[in-house]
């Protein structure tokens, strides 16, 4: 089922790069830049070069967009990214939805830039309005637009079954694996990278829909990792764990959900730390119950692992002065963070962040008991 937004101002527009929506007899198919096979699934990039007239146009399957550049020196701040898409059933056009411009989540070092991506459900077309920043547009502009498939046909267990303790601080949750949601392990590089034991859980929120049924959850997650792999051109999905908001917890990025692996989602902080992302958009919208539940589960259980209290604080040193920190800063955050502590972003949300406090207050019971936070502990 597509979704609808509210119709935004555009007033003051320049340099708009526009696909006007029209009716489903009046657009044409258009062949697009370039097209990715993800198993089932796939990627279909369509130019926005400055300058180029776009006419309205259908377009292939698609249930996730973005708009990603070529330079990542470049970017479109200050400027902004609007998209309206087309319902494939019922071919209602939705309002305008803003894309976050500035991708916040990426590795220390990328090829380029994109902005957020944004679940848009089943659609068959779309319209783009692109307003530049004052430096202007970033060099090979272009819309992503993102078909997960059916996924891959699982080769392993689905489900890592809840644990307890076993000689560590908090059970196991249980956890949905790459099998599970159907990741073409295909896609991303074969090689995994580990960093050192995990001291600080970083929070995200995926700023993508909202209000999903939960059993489509794993074709989100689907989408993300093409976006992320794909159009990106990360190494994997960005993010080590996602949370549904039934509170199903998902293995993210390769390499084992119980070792240190090095992830791609709080720009100068993936070393020494955990991405875990709630799926949805938390600025106005609260989170249901079972997202902070699951965030709580999950943190205690991954900060367990290296004895770290949840309650507690840490250090980490900066590796990217794009960060908002500069390179070589070491930096005391909490075991539990929200990405805004770490970059420039509202992300994880301006309703999911406050809860923040709660979610290690849970985490550390569930470790066994309240304790006082250690206190620039190493």
């Amino acid at each position: 089922m597509g979704i609808s937004f509210p119709v935004a101002a555009l007033a003051g527009c320049t340099a708009v790069l526009l696909l006007q929506p029209v009716t489903a007899s009046a657009v044409t198919d258009p062949a697009p830049q370039r097209r990715t096979s993800a198993g089932d699934g796939s990627v279909t990039s369509l130019s926005l070069t400055a300058g180029r007239a776009l006419g309205p146009r259908a377009t292939r399957p698609f249930e996730l967009l973005g708009v990603g550049w070529d330079d990542p020196a470049r970017s479109l701040a200050g400027g902004s990214v609007r998209v309206r898409t087309r319902d494939a059933a019922t071919h209602v056009w939705s309002g305008w939805h803003e894309l976050e411009a500035d991708g916040e989540d990426g590795p220390d070092t990328t090829g380029g830039g994109a902005t957020a991506p944004l679940w848009t459900g089943p659609s068959d077309g779309v319209a783009v309005r692109v307003t530049p920043g004052p430096g202007g547009l970033p060099a090979g502009l272009r819309l992503e637009l993102v078909d997960p498939g059916r996924g891959a046909a699982p080769a392993s267990a689905r489900t890592l079954p809840a644990e307890p303790p076993d000689g560590h601080q908090a059970a196991r949750p249980a956890i949905v694996t790459r099998a599970g949601w159907g990741a073409d392990e295909s896609l991303r590089d074969p090689q995994v990278e580990y960093t050192g034991p995990v001291r600080v859980v970083f929070v995200h929120h995926t700023a993508t829909a909202t209000e999903y049924a939960c059993a489509d959850a794993p074709r989100v997650i689907r989408a993300i990792y093409q976006y992320h792999v794909q159009s990106n051109g990360w190494r994997d999905i960005g993010y080590n764990f996602l949370v549904d908001r039934c509170g199903t917890v998902y293995e993210g990025r390769a390499g084992g959900a119980e070792l240190p692996v090095h992830g791609a989602h709080t720009l100068g902080f993936n070393a020494d730390s955990a991405g875990v992302a709630a799926l949805g958009t938390f600025v106005t919208d609260t989170p249901p119950p079972p997202v902070p539940d699951g965030l709580a589960r999950l943190a205690a259980w991954k900060l367990g692992l290296t004895g770290q209290d949840a309650a507690g604080r840490t250090q980490l040193v900066s590796s990217s002065s794009a960060s908002r920190y500069p390179k070589g800063t070491s930096v005391t955050f909490e075991a539990v963070s929200g990405h805004r502590d770490a970059f420039n972003t509202e992300c994880p949300g301006a309703a999911l962040y406050p809860l923040l406090p709660a979610v290690r207050t849970q985490a550390a019971l569930l470790q066994g008991g309240a304790r006082p936070a250690r206190r620039g502990a190493r």
